[in-house]
């Protein structure tokens, strides 16, 4: 494709003169960097064999011992041997003098008589042994830059002008029609080849330039294949494919070889637009898919043994960006056969690239980074985007919720085998704990309906709280106290859609999902704090979270029961009088449990001792409403136009009312502080109220007994007021 891209470089007869000598030019310009390059690496390289020979002779020089004559055998107690003294290193000036201080060399060891000494003499402390320098930086590394440009960019760039400069050739070439279809696509074999095997020469005394030499040549080889199948037909669409499959695997291998990472990306890069070169616009996805699929668990091997995050993000991206077009332009969610194999193929590259982003630091027992953690949930959150996608018309979509519900189950089974391993990063332990919540919690909401996700979620909450004792990750804990607002929330949706006036359905008493939905979540919340009452004190926010959750399920059993018995009330009873008659009644017992049961519940201090006014709350509610919708209960039951039931319930109401007012008067008594401040002033009030009541009672008395027509209700009270109220 070289020649064909500077194909606009078309000129008049004139001018392809000057185009050939500007293209001798630059091969020139190339042949000399490279041979200036090899000439410096190979003076470097002389000059740091001489200076390490220079010091070897002087030391073997300086140490040999004098040669003496044979001793004359005789048995003489041999002394103790001492280690040899080895004088200090004194540079021979004879012979060529070392380099100069600040002058350049490649590397810069400690004199050899200086390591022998050390290795040889174990008296010396460690702590005098060489201490290894901390890594340069790039000007460290390279501070003579004319000649890091010179050796290293030029190569780069000498590679480069080199390939451009074969393109201009094979295009003067193909212009003057010099070179048929056939030679032109064998001179473009043959010059990646030759890059190739002058790299592989070259490997082990110019390591970084031959690689540059192995990219330029795959590069070569990808351009010329492409060429052949599209420009001049001379393969077929399969055999341009395979080809370019065994390019890429031959550039695997040399990035294995020169462990050069470069390489490797050459080698994906390649890899991925592979396909694309060959492509004829047939577009089938399934060979397309299925070749990538291959393509990323060859690179998920390749990150066993090589932790090259650059090559796995390039997988990770190209593939996202190929499924992700094929999902937005290609999808139809309404063929079978394309939803079975989009969901196949989208959970092949998730469970690879979820291996390939752990699978190197799991095995060499590594931290993982931020770059680790990020891409680990995108590739989470993707699959689920993509599962999403799939699974979005009937009657797919009814398996949303138990695929959302599959990437959580995954994610524990990844984390429970994690942890059951020694060296494992515990932060990864706690994101996939963190991706298992997540999507068990999400499943609910996309797949249920409704009191069905509350249902779920109370459920949830009080599992994850298990958990947490069991397992004693903070997060888990966290996650039960989340869940359990998400359960508050949810039900106080629920209800107002169950319960509400636009309910056309008339369910049964007490077996009704209103009623099931409010109980489990009520019966949540006690597992919950039973369970709390085992956890140790040490959470600092415990005894806040009780607290709360002692009110929640205080307000959650009052309103669900209100809401059934309001609910039932309507559609049993007509008159709504007698409706606020048994409604009242209700709220006097609930009161009165409240009272009985408070020392019993974890309370805060201010509600504890203030909760005798729940009962004077009670009692202003029975002054204030509740004895006016008796009155007109009792009216309306004697004119006939209600039955007996609001008349009898309002005995009810009478009795739970006194039993407040009781256990009101008891609690008020023991607030020494509040009546001395007051002067006592509560006992004027329980006076009044019971006047009040026992008023209000003798007027329902003599109605009930001495009402015979309607023209006698005014004139009966009238006399009670007169007669009956002095006496009482």
């Amino acid at each position: 494709m070289v020649w064909n891209i500077f194909a606009y470089l078309e000129k008049p007869k004139s001018i392809k003169r000057l185009r050939m000598e500007f293209i001798l030019i630059v091969l020139l310009v190339v042949i000399i960097f490279m041979l200036n390059s090899i000439k410096r690496s190979l003076e470097e390289r002389i000059r740091q064999t001489d200076v390490r020979l220079t010091e070897l002779i002087n030391w073997l020089n300086k140490t040999r011992p004098p040669e003496q004559a044979s001793p004359v055998k005789e048995k003489t107690v041999t002394p103790p041997v001492e280690p040899p003294v080895i004088p200090p290193y004194v540079p021979d000036t004879t012979q060529e003098p070392l380099p100069k201080e600040g002058q350049k060399v490649a590397w810069q060891a400690k004199p050899i008589e200086e390591e022998f000494q050390k290795a040889e003499n174990p008296a010396i402390p460690k702590s005098d042994y060489p201490k290894v320098p901390p890594k340069p930086g790039f000007f460290e590394r390279n501070p003579d830059l004319e000649k890091f440009v010179g050796e290293n960019l030029a190569n780069k760039i000498g590679i480069g002008i080199l390939v451009l400069g074969i393109g201009f050739f094979v295009k003067y070439a193909i212009d003057q029609n010099w070179i048929n279809e056939i030679g032109r696509v064998t001179i473009g074999i043959l010059a990646g080849g030759i890059l190739l095997a002058i790299a592989h020469r070259m490997r082990n005394q110019f390591s970084g330039f031959s690689s540059v030499l192995v990219g330029g040549g795959i590069a070569v080889l990808y351009l010329t294949i492409a060429i052949a199948f599209h420009e001049y037909e001379l393969f077929t669409q399969s055999a341009a494919f395979g080809i370019m499959v065994v390019i890429t695997l031959f550039a695997v291998l040399f990035s294995l070889g020169y462990n050069r990472v470069e390489l490797a990306v050459v080698a994906i890069l390649g890899g991925f637009a592979s396909p694309f070169m060959v492509s004829t616009g047939e577009g089938n996805y399934i060979i397309l898919f299925t070749y990538i699929l291959v393509l990323d668990i060859g690179m998920l091997i390749l990150s066993i043994y090589k932790k090259w995050n650059i090559v796995n993000i390039i997988c990770y991206v190209f593939t996202a960006i190929l499924v992700g077009s094929w999902l937005g332009s290609r999808f139809d969610p309404g063929n079978p056969a394309m939803v079975g194999n989009g969901l196949l193929f989208s959970t092949s590259f998730f469970v690879v690239f979820f291996a390939m982003h752990a699978v190197n630091n799991i095995r060499s027992r590594k931290p993982f980074a931020a770059l680790d953690y990020t891409l680990l949930l995108s590739n989470s959150f993707l699959y689920f985007a993509a599962g999403m996608i799939i699974l979005k018309q009937p009657p797919w979509d009814d398996f949303r919720g138990l695929f959302t519900a599959g990437i959580g189950i995954f994610c524990f089974a990844f984390a429970y085998v994690l942890s059951r391993k020694d060296g494992v990063d515990k932060n990864l332990i706690y994101l996939m704990v963190g991706l298992v919540l997540t999507f068990t919690s999400l499943a609910a909401p996309i797949q249920l309906q409704g009191n069905h996700i509350t249902m779920f979620w109370a459920a949830e909450a009080v599992v994850l709280l298990w958990l947490y004792q069991k397992s004693g990750i903070t997060l888990i804990g966290l996650s039960s106290l989340i869940v359990n607002g998400l359960m508050i929330i949810s039900l106080a949706m629920d209800w107002p859609q169950i319960y509400g006036t636009s309910a056309t359905e008339v369910m049964p008493v007490l077996l009704n999902k209103g009623f099931a939905t409010g109980i489990v979540s009520f019966i949540s919340i006690l597992l919950t704090l039973l369970l709390l009452r085992k956890q140790p004190p040490t959470v600092s926010w415990l005894p806040e979270y009780r607290m709360v959750l002692t009110l929640s399920a205080g307000v959650v059993l009052y309103t669900l029961l209100l809401l059934e018995l309001r609910y039932q009330l309507q559609v049993f009873v007509d008159w709504p009088q007698t409706r606020s008659v048994w409604i009242g009644l209700y709220n006097m017992i609930y009161l009165i449990g409240i009272l009985q049961i408070e020392k019993r519940l974890t309370l805060p201090d201010l509600v504890r001792n203030n909760i005798a006014f729940f009962g004077i709350l009670g009692l202003l509610s029975y002054s204030f409403y509740y004895h006016f919708e008796v009155v007109a209960v009792r009216n309306s039951f004697l004119l006939n136009e209600a039955s007996a039931t609001g008349i009898t319930g309002h005995y009810f109401l009478l009795v739970a009312t006194l039993i407040l007012s009781g256990l009101t008067l008891q609690r008020i008594r023991t607030l020494d502080k509040f009546n001395a401040s007051t002067h006592n002033a509560y006992a004027w009030g329980f006076v009044l109220f019971y006047v009040f009541v026992a008023s209000a009672e003798l007027d329902h008395l003599v109605l009930l007994v001495g009402y015979s027509n309607p023209d006698d209700l005014h004139d009966l009270i009238t006399q009670n007021h007169k007669i009956g109220y002095p006496i009482l």
